[in-house]
């Protein structure tokens, strides 16, 4: 399997107040040697600026990626970037790119029929809508909603921080996880229009300074996970599409109880066969195993397994559920587990690889 990887190539200031000094070149690609769980590096698209997180359409023959900036050819605006996937050479050609009409975009999503792309921006805090031409390319944004408000903690929740753009199983609905407003905002998608109109009950809201950050839907469509980035947690949610309507189950922590050290959590996943959620700590830089009750929807925590690296900031499982690739941004490396299919383990018997600032992973299966 070819991996794709996003970085940051360019200092970006985070809602923290930090600085981080970005030294990637760009999207970087390997090849995961299967048998032995090691990712070895095939090239480097450089010329790209902060592409930090990347989406395949559903052919794999598409790429898109945000370029995670703050101006964008003199404009206070980040931007898209579609690239068509050259086979298996991990090489990319450049299509266009569009600008998102809001900063920091940090989150990107395709539709099933590569038909409109969706993307969240951070620092503004706007969601932006895009149609797809049918050679791979973006057009002008057709939908660009903004959120308003804020939330209890004042350095970080001091106006709107929209962090993810999730379509529900039925394409109807879009989640935003917003970090700012302590809200998943949902809203009905109107594909003929490729506008975003608010949904009858268009939020849900988390516990105060919660900083929900991602949402990610169980195989069976009934269940959402959010992970919580300011508090720690993961809300499990039951979803009835009909109405798009979320109700809260449970929520959990993601650190062992006798961990007092500062930790935020980052990215959040189940595992294919639906009986497993691996969430990132960055800080006590671990995965949090939980085991999934399919029936109900709950979670309990079943272990920790160290990153073998700083700030794990993205996580990436294959389509076969047998291998999970962590990027640890902070100490420049990608480290391959093997996933245990019956208790959930991860286990890393390979060499980490490095990477610079990595940010996002993707698979990419060889046809």
């Amino acid at each position: 399997m070819l991996v794709l990887v996003g970085t940051y190539t360019e200092p970006i200031l985070f809602g923290t107040g930090q600085v981080l000094q970005g030294k990637g070149e760009g999207i970087h690609a390997y090849r995961l040697d299967e048998s032995t769980a090691t990712l070895r590096p095939i090239a480097t698209n450089s010329g790209i600026a902060n592409p930090s997180y990347l989406v395949f359409d559903a052919s794999q023959k598409y790429l898109y990626a945000v370029n995670e900036l703050k101006r964008y050819e003199g404009q206070p605006t980040g931007a898209v970037s579609a690239f068509v996937v050259e086979g298996s050479t991990g090489r990319l050609a450049l299509l266009n790119r569009q600008p998102t009409h809001g900063t920091d975009p940090c989150h990107v999503a395709v539709d099933r029929a590569r038909a409109h792309l969706f993307v969240a921006n951070f620092m503004s805090g706007s969601v932006c809508v895009m149609a797809i031409r049918s050679d791979g390319s973006l057009s002008e944004p057709s939908d660009v909603v903004q959120h308003h408000g804020s939330s209890v903690d004042s350095r970080r929740q001091d106006g709107p921080h929209a962090h993810a753009v999730t379509l529900d199983p039925a394409e109807r609905r879009v989640l935003v996880p917003d970090l700012g407003l302590d809200k998943v905002m949902l809203y009905r998608f109107d594909p003929s229009r490729g506008k975003l109109e608010p949904n009858a009950v268009p939020s849900i809201a988390t516990k105060p300074g919660a900083g929900p950050r991602h949402v990610v839907f169980h195989p069976n469509g009934r269940f959402v996970y959010l992970i919580n980035e300011l508090d720690s947690t993961v809300a499990a949610l039951a979803y009835e599409g009909g109405a798009g309507l979320l109700r809260h189950l449970q929520t959990i922590g993601t650190l062992p109880g006798a961990f007092s050290g500062e930790n935020t959590c980052a990215d959040i996943h189940v595992h294919p066969s639906g009986r497993f959620v691996y969430a990132s700590n960055r800080g006590h830089d671990s995965i949090a195993i939980f085991r999934l009750d399919s029936d109900g929807g709950t979670l309990a925590l079943i272990g920790h397994e160290p990153t073998r690296g700083r700030t794990p900031r993205s996580l990436a499982i294959d389509p076969a559920g047998r291998f999970l690739i962590v990027a640890n941004q902070d100490s420049d490396s990608l480290v391959t587990f093997r996933i245990d299919s019956e208790t959930g383990a991860l286990r890393s018997k390979g060499e980490a690889a490095w990477a610079p600032t990595p940010v996002c992973v993707r698979f990419l299966a060889e046809k």
